[in-house]
């Protein structure tokens, strides 16, 4: 029988739309995850965030979007937030992104979340996490702050943590988290890591320093923050 040339032409037509799903189609791109900056505590350094920095880059993380930043601990925690803002407007600026995220240690919380609240930070944060921070004081703080201004900050009475605390202490469309522990020999009470509208979570027994090193800790963290 012969077939037209029409006819053939719809043949194809039809058989295209029949092979047309069986067709693999190209994989999606992940999204690339928010650029991180770590901000150490009291006495610490970018040194602190080796170990947890290794993990997030194990974990897909790419080298240029993780930033360990250095400051003055023993300055203004004020100061600080200053340049938490100089440093989150340049990982930006560095990476295209339009927010960050920002994980903390003990102290660092504090200048964080000043940068957050009054600084404007509350646009261009968008994962906040605070591991062992004194964010309603700590007792231990009294024996330097008869000379270290970060270290009056950090007592419980502090004009400073009364300006922080006052109002929302989770402002702005962020998501706040913080991982507290039980066995934290330097946060006094351990529940002063703990903020009304964060997630607040027991990573059980850790001691403060080990909060950086911690394998579970590290895990919960990047499971926020991601």
């Amino acid at each position: 029988m012969r077939i037209s040339g029409r006819t053939l032409s719809t043949l194809a037509a039809a058989l295209a739309l029949v092979l047309t799903p069986l067709v693999a189609a190209p994989p999606a791109q992940a999204d690339e995850p928010d650029p991180v900056l770590f901000v150490h505590g009291y006495k610490g350094g970018a040194w602190n965030w080796f170990d947890m920095k290794s993990d997030f880059e194990d974990a897909g993380y790419p080298a240029d979007r993780l930033e360990a930043m250095s400051y003055n601990p023993f300055q203004s925690n004020v100061t600080t937030a200053e340049q938490i803002r100089n440093e989150v407007d340049a990982l930006r600026a560095r990476t295209g992104a339009e927010k960050v995220d920002i994980v903390t240690h003990s102290m660092g919380g504090l200048g964080s979340r000043y940068y957050i609240k009054f600084l404007g930070g509350d646009q261009y944060v968008d994962d906040w996490v605070s591991l062992g921070g004194p964010n309603h004081g700590t007792g231990i703080a009294g024996v330097c702050s008869w000379a270290i201004t970060s270290c009056k900050e950090m007592k419980a009475d502090s004009t400073f943590l009364a300006e922080l605390n006052a109002g929302d202490e989770t402002p702005g469309d962020v998501n706040y988290g913080t991982f507290w522990s039980h066995c934290d020999e330097l946060i006094n009470p351990d529940e002063s890591t703990l903020l009304d509208g964060a997630s607040n979570t027991d990573v059980g027994c850790v001691e403060h320093a080990w909060l950086l090193v911690s394998d579970h800790v590290s895990q919960v963290t990047r499971d926020f923050v991601r």
